[in-house]
């Protein structure tokens, strides 16, 4: 059997290769965008603690204490 399909500039040659590394590269820019801003959100609403000596090193309850401004 030979093998007569071959081609470079076909889906499994170099095209191929540049649409994966394309979609790739997209999907790596979308995941940095949406990461750079969930931290930017993140930032803008610091979080105090409404009374830090009442709480213990290993509490089930601590999110009690935290108060999230906004």
């Amino acid at each position: 059997m030979e093998n007569t399909n071959r081609g470079v500039f076909t889906l499994s040659g170099v095209t191929g290769m540049l649409i994966a590394t394309v979609l790739l590269l997209s999907i790596l820019a979308v995941f940095t965008v949406w990461g750079i801003k969930a931290q930017q959100e993140v930032a803008n609403k610091p979080y105090t603690l409404t009374n830090p000596t009442t709480i213990k090193m290993r509490d089930r309850n601590a999110e009690k204490h935290i108060s999230i401004t906004k």
